[in-house]
């Protein structure tokens, strides 16, 4: 529990130091923290239309999907949890004793069933064939809307607290996603958007318009070259096509020490400037709240000056919003963080208190 405590921590002290921002993007369009109520007997929909009813908070929970994973953790259910994927995309969770129910990255429903769990999350790429099978061996499955804005995944984020009876800990872990988020949107309104290629491969594969990828893209303020491909989802983009559209900036995921592009792409003006960014390739690619962290590497490198200048826009919130700042223990802090405010760090100090006492 110690380290999910000191990673919560260092989420709240990173986050605030950016200044990204997106254009077109409402951090409060939907989802509103205090939608999730943690009432039982609780009696909701799932996307496939089906009821779910709990009578009480559930003590055992598994998740089919990383995304589910991860929101479980950010919320603090994560002591219930008994059943998750072990595979790279949740590498960044303990997974200690809790059992593996994947098969080389498919649901294994015989695991599943064993662990006898009081509710199963179901984020939306779980095939149906999954969920069916599961319910039709007894057990309570929730499946998710698709998640394909970051809108999306707050409202998923207050679901999940619904389920599982943490609303506390997803109303908090929303409340962070929108100030971060309204952050970016003031910062960028205005700028410039780069035309940016996203490389997924040599074979000029890239995420489409379709794809979450895209929404983050988008979120973190630059123009995505996919808009200019034919495929929608993960389109295969020609050399010729990437040349004659010269990005300004290819960005990749982390799973490759280079930026995978195809021959010849080195023409462009991102690749002969040297303007690349590695992002994290869980982040970036599931619909869960670390996709945040996808956000500021891109904006922080792609918008710098955006950046500082909403970094001192929140640190002069903070500080104008409470009385009390000690100025020299606050230049003290800004001298290694720029742009960390008071209001942020206490904030930090009691989600630990608070999540260390629920232990």
């Amino acid at each position: 529990m110690r380290q999910r405590l000191v990673v919560f921590v260092t989420v709240l002290l990173a986050l605030s130091l950016f200044a990204p921002a997106v254009a077109g993007t409402s951090a409060h369009t939907t989802a509103d923290a205090s939608d999730a109520e943690c009432e039982y007997p609780l009696e909701v929909t799932d996307a496939t239309g089906e009821e779910i009813t709990l009578e009480e908070p559930p003590e055992s929970i598994v998740a089919l999907q990383a995304s589910d994973a991860q929101t479980v953790f950010e919320i603090g259910a994560e002591d219930r949890l008994d059943g998750m994927p072990d595979e790279e995309a949740t590498s960044g969770l303990e997974i200690g004793d809790r059992v593996d129910i994947t098969d080389n990255y498919e649901v294994d429903h015989e695991l599943v069933v064993d662990l006898d769990p009081d509710l199963v999350l179901a984020a939306n790429a779980t095939a149906d064939a999954d969920v069916e099978g599961l319910r039709e061996s007894g057990l309570t499955v929730y499946q998710f809307d698709a998640a394909n804005s970051m809108d999306d995944v707050r409202e998923n984020t207050l679901r999940t607290g619904e389920l599982t009876g943490e609303c506390g800990g997803a109303e908090e872990t929303v409340d962070w996603m929108d100030e971060r988020l309204e952050v970016v949107e003031t910062a960028l309104e205005g700028a410039d958007r780069p035309l940016a290629y996203y490389a997924m491969g040599e074979d000029g594969t890239t995420a489409g318009t379709d794809s979450f990828i895209h929404e983050v893209l988008t979120t973190a303020g630059v123009e995505d070259i996919a808009e200019q491909a034919e495929g929608t989802f993960y389109p295969q983009l020609s050399t010729e096509m990437i040349v004659d559209e010269d990005p300004e900036w290819i960005i990749y995921p982390d799973y490759t020490d280079e930026p995978p592009i195809p021959n010849g792409a080195e023409a462009t003006t991102a690749y002969q400037n040297e303007n690349t960014v590695s992002v994290d390739a869980n982040q970036i690619s599931q619909p869960a709240p670390q996709v945040l962290y996808a956000v500021v590497d891109i904006v922080e490198t792609v918008h710098p000056d955006a950046y500082e200048q909403a970094s001192e826009g929140l640190e002069a919130a903070n500080e104008s919003g409470d009385g009390e700042t000690d100025d020299s223990e606050s230049d003290a802090e800004n001298d290694t963080i720029p742009g960390f405010g008071v209001a942020v760090a206490v904030a930090a100090l009691l989600a630990v208190a608070f999540l260390a006492g629920r232990r």
